[in-house]
């Protein structure tokens, strides 16, 4: 994701990269192949749980709504989404800080912060917690829809490939099916995360230059045009599809491999033990 955050906040009147592969190899160039993996920390940190809180939240919203259709898939996995800001506002903060520490209009000769951990303590300090949620409204409704469709197009790819358990071909499908599934749902709210990045990348080289996300959408379409929407695409899509793909793979043969225990254990001849009823 530094390639994106990159492209997307750099000044138009003074660009840094003409294109993803020229990102790419700026960042080899003057900061080295360690330069690719800045600001790593702030997702190491949260991106277990959050995949465990996603997961979670969609799978019991689908069983709170009673039938599993289309509609109730978009509509557990926007829920997914919403409630995951939480967390993702604030990780993704200090991922975009620590990103564009020292480069072009950032560059300092003293690095304002150690880790992504130090960086949302110092803003915290300075900002309160209005700082550490900086981006909160744009990052809620990039996620609410995206997560919507996220899971909504994985349901329908994994039903009309029919990825079956005892299918020889299951493994492919539900690789091609995650990845299709994170590709359709960086799509659907680009834009807005092109709008997220730059109020969050906002007033870290000391000069404030939105006032909230209707000034940014105005201001950047004014200066750049419509282009200024699909900013770092091509280098989002070439991550999103092998992560996603290995993301809802490993979930999806995780909960087979479970059911399939929970089945063998009930077949099983033995004392059939009351569960207390809050279980």
């Amino acid at each position: 994701m530094m390639l994106k955050v990159r492209l997307q906040v750099q000044n138009v009147e003074k660009p840094l990269y003409r294109g993803t592969f020229h990102c790419f190899q700026s960042i080899i160039k003057q900061e080295s192949a360690f330069g690719l993996y800045k600001g790593i920390g702030s997702p190491m940190m949260g991106l277990t749980f959050i995949n465990a809180l996603v997961f979670g939240v969609q799978g019991n919203t689908l069983r709170a709504l009673g039938k599993d259709t289309p509609l109730n898939q978009f509509l557990a996995g926007s829920a997914a989404g919403a409630i995951q800001c939480i967390i993702c506002c604030p990780m993704e903060l200090a991922k975009t800080r620590m990103q564009l520490q020292g480069t072009g209009e950032y560059k300092l000769k003293t690095k304002n912060y150690k880790n992504s951990l130090d960086c949302l303590i110092k803003i915290y300090r300075k900002e309160g917690l209005r700082g550490i949620n900086r981006g909160m409204v744009s990052t809620f409704i990039r996620e609410t829809p995206s997560f919507g469709f996220y899971f909504l197009t994985y349901d329908c790819m994994t039903r009309y490939l029919g990825c079956e358990a005892e299918d020889s071909y299951v493994i492919p499908k539900l690789l091609f099916s995650g990845g299709m599934s994170g590709i359709v749902s960086w799509l659907s709210t680009y834009p807005v995360d092109v709008i997220k990045s730059r109020l969050q990348a906002d007033g870290v080289g000391g000069v404030t230059q939105y006032n909230g996300i209707l000034d940014c959408v105005r201001k950047s379409y004014h200066e750049e045009g419509w282009r200024v929407f699909t900013r770092g695409l091509t280098s989002t899509l070439l991550r999103a599809f092998p992560v996603n793909a290995a993301t809802f793979a490993t979930v999806t043969v995780f909960l087979m491999y479970m059911r399939s225990e929970d089945n063998l254990r009930e077949c099983e001849p033995g004392p059939v033990i009351q569960q207390p009823s809050s279980l």
